[in-house]
């Protein structure tokens, strides 16, 4: 019996103090609890006499100045409010207002123009053409900034691949052509993202040491989607930093409104939009930057040997090799294409005709990419009004005939 004795005292022993414990515990929160409890009456209270206090030095401040016959001046300093409002101009408005005084109106803020802007005239023609197959279509004179034709132009359009002369243009402005040697370490996250998206890829692999020039010339001329993504995350670390760089392009080029980007390569996404006039824009502003102008006029280019590619990779500027031996009445000098299902075939293009004026033409909702092509040609042709050209003459006749 003496052993079940000893472990019952022993166990008596342990159930004492564990008591012990709780109820010293349950004494710390009573009193932590009291504490908390007196600390949020002094504050309560601290905070009523000084709102008292508050209110009693304004009203007496209120009525001293109506005594006096003087405009009460604001007790308080300038500081920012709400919306950047400062509380010394809302106490001056309500004294305004207490006094009979006409509030004085700012001037509003002058609307900043758009950066580029088409303009139609009274010779723009509608694009009417049964030989131009696209949906939405334009064609502006860049030397005068003004339409010369189209249909549909400011109409919502998905851009597609055309989404990479953006690409193009805030990676040329955010590069100096001196880090053009630099290379940027391709990665197994681009390489899937351009595989899992079925993206049209240059050939670039995991690990593989690309310059950031053959990045350019694989964004403009092959559409390549790993060398678009490459130049996001070389510029900005990565696309959706570099997204916020071209919607903010977009709006110094006056067409945030109309154009909105969610990716750098063009794929489908109900808020990645533009129009063929926004297109037109984002080419004027392309071809008038020399290194943006330089990759998408190269007509074949191979990239640097590599470890991976030791003989390089050759791509080309299918649109611009196509449409070389076409007679457009100039040379088409740029080019960016693009193709998904709910743009179909869509492209934008810069020329220079014969007479050395530049004209951009962008299109979208053809049938083909070879279709894309002759809808350009077609367009150039018939609604360039220079000497010899039909579309040209036939205006001019109706222009004498009215």
């Amino acid at each position: 019996m003496e052993p079940y004795s000893d472990d019952w005292d022993e166990e008596r022993q342990v159930r004492i103090r564990y008591e012990r414990r709780q109820r010293m515990r349950r004494e710390r929160q009573r009193r932590m609890r009291r504490r908390q409890m007196v600390q949020r009456l002094l504050f309560l209270g601290v905070f009523c006499v000084v709102t008292v206090l508050i209110v009693t030095a304004v009203k007496s401040g209120r009525k001293a100045g109506e005594a006096e016959g003087e405009p009460q001046e604001p007790a308080v300093e300038a500081v920012e409010g709400p919306d950047g409002l400062e509380i010394e101009k809302i106490t001056e408005s309500i004294r305004k207002e207490e006094n009979g005084e006409p509030e004085r109106e700012e001037p509003e803020a002058e609307e900043e123009p758009a950066a580029y802007r088409f303009d139609e005239t009274e010779n723009t023609a509608v694009i009417d053409s049964p030989d131009v197959i696209s949906t939405h279509a334009i064609l502006v004179d860049e030397s005068t900034d003004t339409i010369i034709a189209a249909k549909g132009a400011r109409e919502r359009i998905m851009p597609a691949s055309m989404t990479k002369v953006l690409t193009v243009l805030v990676a040329a402005e955010q590069i100096e052509a001196e880090d053009w040697d630099d290379t940027f370490t391709m990665t197994l996250e681009i390489t899937d993202y351009a595989y899992v998206n079925d993206c049209s890829s240059v050939g670039f692999l995991d690990g593989e040491k690309v310059p950031v020039r053959d990045l350019f010339y694989g964004t403009a001329m092959h559409s390549g989607g790993d060398a678009a993504l490459g130049l996001a995350f070389y510029v900005a670390g990565s696309q959706e930093a570099f997204v916020e760089l071209m919607n903010q392009k977009l709006d110094e080029l006056g067409i945030g409104g109309s154009t909105h980007f969610t990716n750098c390569v063009g794929l489908y996404d109900e808020n990645h939009y533009s129009t063929v006039y926004d297109m037109a824009v984002i080419m004027k502003a392309a071809a008038q930057n020399e290194l943006c102008r330089k990759v998408m006029s190269k007509h074949i280019y191979t990239t640097k040997p590599t470890q991976e590619h030791p003989d390089g990779i050759e791509i080309s500027n299918w649109f611009l090799r196509k449409i070389e031996d076409k007679d457009t009445g100039g040379e088409v000098l740029c080019a960016k294409t693009g193709y998904i299902v709910q743009s179909k075939n869509c492209a934008v293009s810069y020329e220079i005709s014969a007479d050395e004026t530049p004209y951009i033409c962008a299109t979208a909702g053809s049938t083909s990419s070879w279709r894309c092509i002759y809808d350009h040609v077609e367009i150039y042709n018939r609604y360039i009004p220079s000497e010899g050209n039909r579309g040209g003459q036939e205006r001019q006749s109706d222009a004498e005939t009215d």
